[in-house]
């Protein structure tokens, strides 16, 4: 939600705003004309700062609870806060050294759970729900192909790739076949096609079926006809953990019925995920604040993000999700080192 230059306030009044979304974020409690008076640093009158306030809230930037004389900040005045206003708090230098401890600790893990312990360490950071994709292969390669025999004309393929994933698959098959003749099948295409890109293999199973398909003996056409049976279009997409939604049971997400529903969200991840990939080729760290999101669900949130890479690969997001009063100026340093140093251990154990 960019703010055009006709609705920019002047220098006084961004720093009036400024003092009342640290005050907001701090206390939780709509911020009045006499606590900006004595806390703004500036000779400015009550009375003066009513008229800024008032000037704030009719281009947007503030809104009046029908509750309170104070004013909150709206979704714009949040924006124009992170994007202009803020001063940002890298963490400690002990913290640092913690983490980065405990980061070289997992980062042997496979991919699930080093998104695991990643997503709980920003948890912890924060006080938030953290929040990390399963990093991504670059390069998937095929290590080994197995076909076993079930019952009522299926073979089960299994696919191991890169070092230890494994994808089954269920085929349903023309014929009975052995497991003599599996084997042989399965030995036949991990010896011509092991070690090559997935999406090669794919591309290589067409062709090789095309050009040897008289000159091939049946069993190692069937053989080919079995792989492109097992070869998912494309890989699975890469899921997330998140850690901390306990964080999120607070008042200002709403009632139990509002935060059952943001839960249930979270569980079934597509949404989350198309989201967290508009962070993927993001430069650095992204904010989304509240309806900013697209998702209704998340209206009351904001999702700090940022890409963590190897060199010139893309591997994953991770951020943390929060109520939109979060510590903007303590997240946003968080994740964007948690996401250098994340990338950083996943270089070095390559």
């Amino acid at each position: 939600m960019a703010v055009s230059k006709g609705d920019f306030p002047d220098e006084r009044a961004q720093h009036l705003l400024k003092v009342l979304v640290d005050k907001y974020i701090r206390d939780g409690q709509p911020v009045g004309s006499r606590t900006l008076s004595r806390d703004c640093g500036l000779d400015l009158s009550p009375a003066t700062i009513r008229n800024i306030m008032a000037d704030l809230e009719e281009m947007g930037f503030v809104t009046s609870p029908h509750t309170s004389a104070g004013r909150i900040p709206t979704i714009k005045g949040y924006r124009l806060f992170v994007d202009t206003l803020i001063k940002l708090s890298p963490p400690k230098e002990e913290e640092l050294i913690s983490f980065r401890e405990k980061l070289n600790e997992v980062s042997g893990e496979d991919p699930q759970a080093l998104a695991t312990s990643v997503s709980t360490l920003l948890s912890m950071l924060t006080q938030l729900a953290g929040i990390v994709t399963v990093p991504r292969r670059a390069h998937s390669a095929l290590r080994q192909i197995e076909f076993l025999p079930l019952s009522n004309r299926r073979v089960l393929a299994i696919l191991v790739v890169n070092e230890r994933e494994v994808h089954n698959k269920i085929l349903h098959v023309h014929r009975d076949f052995t497991e003599d003749e599996l084997r042989q099948a399965g030995n036949y295409l991990t010896e011509q096609f092991g070690g090559r890109d997935l999406n090669q293999v794919r591309v290589d199973l067409v062709n090789k079926l095309e050009e040897t398909r008289e000159s091939m003996n049946a069993l190692m056409v069937e053989a080919i006809e079995l792989a492109q049976q097992a070869f998912p279009e494309e890989m699975p997409q890469a899921g997330y953990v998140l850690s901390g939604e306990t964080n999120l049971m607070i008042e200002e997400l709403g009632d139990m019925e509002r935060l059952k529903s943001l839960f249930n969200a979270f569980s079934r991840q597509h949404d989350m995920l198309r989201l967290l990939d508009q962070s993927l080729n993001a430069d650095g760290v992204q904010i989304f604040i509240g309806q900013e999101s697209g998702y209704q669900i998340l209206e009351q949130c904001s999702i700090v993000a940022a890409p963590y890479t190897t060199e010139d690969d893309t591997m994953g997001v991770l951020g943390v999700i929060g109520p939109t009063r979060m510590a903007y100026e303590r997240v946003i340093p968080i994740v964007d080192l948690t996401s250098k140093m994340l990338g950083g251990a996943l270089k070095s154990g390559d």
